[in-house]
């Protein structure tokens, strides 16, 4: 089984991409979903964001507003939120891949693959990229979405010419739904072609 990981930028497309490729019937794990599976109603993860974190939880999950404001531009903060997440969010991938392992590849979506070094173990690359005035636009209609914090956001990110250097695969999403819909069913006829499938 081959292993590759998908990521892009904020307002990339990359969940639309990720949508594409599940349709195919392409076995993807979304690390955000889990993220927000374990931090939901009667997730794993409250208790120890509650002990660390006073007051970001609830019946509802982890408040995701006062979390976000604990954490968010704080560099110590945000590390103590991942020694909690990271290890979980990595224990789920894992029984995901042991449930796939007869499937010829898999995809692990990644927002923050670069940057969390995740990219050194897998047999591929994917990066989903969109041109930067596009991304702009997409993001700044997300409510609660300011020009400051997409520059704040953006700021802790890979930037996106470094991620389609280093990528093995780029997704091209500022053009038109039907035609990076055709990326993604040629890279899943090329992906599957590699492992003889």
């Amino acid at each position: 089984m081959k292993v590759y990981g998908l990521t892009g930028s904020i307002g990339m497309g990359k969940s639309a991409v990720a949508a594409m490729f599940r349709r195919l019937a392409v076995p993807l794990f979304d690390a955000d979903a889990e993220v927000h599976r374990l931090q939901g109603p009667g997730g794993a993860l409250l208790t120890a964001i509650e002990a660390r974190f006073p007051g970001t939880t609830g019946p509802m999950g982890v408040d995701r507003a006062k979390l976000g404001a604990a954490v968010f531009g704080h560099a110590g903060e945000r590390r103590a939120l991942e020694a909690i997440v990271h290890p979980a969010v990595r224990e789920s991938r894992e029984k995901f891949l042991r449930r796939n392992r007869s499937r010829p590849f898999v995809i692990l979506d990644i927002p923050l693959l670069f940057e969390t070094h995740g990219h050194k173990w897998l047999d591929g690359i994917i990066v989903v990229t969109a041109p930067a005035w596009k991304q702009r636009k997409r993001v700044l209609a997300r409510p609660g979405m300011t020009p400051g914090k997409f520059r704040q956001i953006r700021r802790l990110q890979t930037p996106d010419a470094e991620k389609r250097r280093r990528a093995d695969h780029i997704i091209h999403t500022g053009t038109t739904f039907a035609a990076t819909q055709a990326q993604v069913r040629r890279l899943v006829a090329c992906l599957g072609a590699k492992t003889g499938r």
